[in-house]
């Protein structure tokens, strides 16, 4: 097994039971294509390779872009793209090769430094939500973020990453990955994520602003909601608007459900536009 790199968060999954439940996780069929970000050594991508129509594995190592050359380089459903994820034009690149455009699921062990940029990619965000969605996203990620990003409202783990995510697909916590299930072991345990993008069924109106107030409402988490937007709006604006959507006027932002964080965004571009109306008369 070659030696994992550092710079790349290399850790090379060696569970037979983990890689069986990633796999399936994925529910691929026949005419599924697959992205895969971090191939490494290549033992999740023979999985891969033998259920999808499919498999585009991206490796940024120019060190093991040969071995798994050397294994699948033959496979007719294997294509390989060596370079960093997060600035390949994937699109662009996959334009000479048909068969593999258009990848409908993401199966992937990534790199957990670098693991929010890779949502957002996937994803995109609140503001910008990705045009192409993804029929599903298994991941490996560390078990700390797999936790945030499943989380239900009101418990320690909900923060401004549930809600980002949340707001754009149905999450799901499939299995704990314990660190000795990596070679070598990381520092921390691991979870499997299956994240199902879904078109937003009440879409914020600013969806901008909703992103704002989202970052300010988790700034602090200690704080009550009111405190951290006091910057952003009135305190008896807000007071208005909490009692209006019956949410507790003395509530922390993680307090709030996704579909609160959409109301109040709402309720607060209807308030504030009607007094910009009222000054206006007024002057």
């Amino acid at each position: 097994m070659p030696k994992a790199r550092k710079p790349f968060g290399q850790h090379w999954l060696k569970s037979e039971k983990a890689l069986a439940k990633i796999v399936s996780s994925a529910e691929l069929k026949e005419s599924d294509r697959v992205l895969e970000i971090g191939a490494g050594t290549g033992i999740l991508t023979r999985q891969l390779l033998s259920k999808a129509q499919s498999v585009v594995a991206v490796e940024i190592d120019r060190d093991l872009c040969p071995l798994l050359v050397q294994k699948f380089g033959k496979v007719e459903n294997f294509l390989l793209l060596q370079g960093d994820y997060l600035s390949l034009e994937a699109d662009q690149l996959l334009e000479p090769f048909p068969a593999f455009q258009n990848p409908n699921k993401v199966v992937a062990n990534i790199p957990y430094n670098i693991t929010g940029p890779i949502l957002e990619k996937l994803l995109g965000t609140i503001a910008e939500p990705n045009l192409k969605p993804f029929d599903a996203i298994v991941l490996l990620v560390q078990k700390e973020v797999a936790l945030r990003i499943c989380a239900n409202v009101g418990s320690s783990h909900f923060g401004a990453l549930s809600v980002r995510v949340q707001y754009l697909a149905d999450c799901e916590f499939i299995c704990d990955v314990p660190a000795k299930a990596f070679s070598p072991p990381p520092k921390v345990d691991s979870a499997v994520i299956r994240l199902r993008p879904r078109a937003i069924e009440h879409p914020a109106q600013d969806p901008k602003r909703m992103a704002t107030l989202i970052k300010l409402g988790f700034s602090s988490r200690r704080k009550m909601l009111r405190n951290n937007l006091k910057s952003v709006v009135e305190l008896e604006a807000l007071n208005s608007v909490l009692e209006a959507l019956t949410i507790n006027v003395q509530a922390r932002a993680e307090d709030l459900s996704v579909r609160n964080w959409i109301d109040l965004s709402d309720r607060l571009l209807i308030t504030q536009s009607n007094e910009v109306e009222n000054q206006s008369e007024s002057g």
